[in-house]
């Protein structure tokens, strides 16, 4: 593993990405502290297999089944909030733009 300062890391960036691409680990340090560690990302292992998971995940035979009055009145004004017949829901109040934050320019930068 090698080190470089964060100067060297800025004008050096591709040397060290080549290395990190050859495997290598590079340490970055600000002021001798490690702050960053550049490393080599795992590739791929290889192509996915379709059917891998076959017989891992199932849907319960009721699943696509017409829901109950009830359940359906409980779910409707959760789906369709805006929904033909239905009052719309109330808007929520407005917040008044903030004011726009300025700051006193320096004598030296003061446009002219």
């Amino acid at each position: 593993m090698v080190s470089f300062n964060i100067y060297e890391a800025k004008t050096q960036l591709s040397k060290l990405l080549r290395r990190v691409r050859a495997g290598e680990e590079v340490v970055i340090a600000d002021a001798g502290t490690p702050i960053a560690r550049l490393v080599p990302i795992d590739q791929a292992k290889g192509p996915r297999t379709l059917g891998t998971d076959r017989g891992k995940i199932w849907v319960a035979p009721d699943a696509f089944d017409p829901l109950s009055g009830d359940d359906l009145a409980a779910w409707d004004g959760a789906l369709f909030p805006n929904a033909p017949g239905r009052s719309p829901a109330p808007a929520p109040p407005s917040a008044s733009p903030r004011p726009r934050r300025t700051r006193a320019r320096p004598a030296h930068k003061a446009r002219r």
